[in-house]
């Protein structure tokens, strides 16, 4: 991940696409930041979630902008936004976060608080699965429904 951004911002300054190489390399800083915070370098999952994270701030603040009926700007925040998502790997399929939901909560003991069973569905899904590659909000929703069924 983290050549595929070097290579982004490579090219971007030898086609003197200043968005695309400011945008990468504002990514890189916060990967750098990350590195330094850590003490060693961060693994590709990491920089993945700062990736996810970067995209859905500047879509949130597109749509601010275009709130505050400021076109231009969002213009730009879409832009950015794009440029990140090219770099982004492909969520996991609904079809695979089911799957893998149900296997954990048949393997679940479900007995007490509720909260305390969905606790321990989450700590087993995502020991099965990074939580980089899906959409977390995605897995809640999921495990609720799932839970309230059985």
């Amino acid at each position: 991940m983290r050549q595929q951004l070097m290579s982004g911002v490579k090219t971007a300054m030898k086609t003197k696409d200043s968005v695309t190489s400011t945008t990468i390399r504002s990514i890189l800083s916060e990967v750098y930041a990350a590195d330094k915070s850590a003490g060693s370098p961060v693994s590709s999952s990491a920089i993945t979630a700062i990736l996810r994270k970067a995209t859905l701030r500047r879509r949130d603040s597109a749509t601010q902008f275009i709130s505050a009926s400021r076109p231009d700007l969002a213009q730009k925040e879409h832009r950015e936004a794009d440029i990140l998502a090219a770099f982004l790997p492909p969520l996991m399929s609904d079809v695979d976060i089911d799957r893998i939901l149900n296997e954990v909560i048949a393997e679940t003991t479900l007995d007490g608080d509720s909260r305390k069973i969905l606790g321990q569905v989450y700590k087993i899904f995502y020991s099965k699965v990074d939580k980089s590659n899906v959409d977390t909000n995605t897995v809640k929703r999921k495990a609720e429904a799932l839970l309230l069924n059985i």
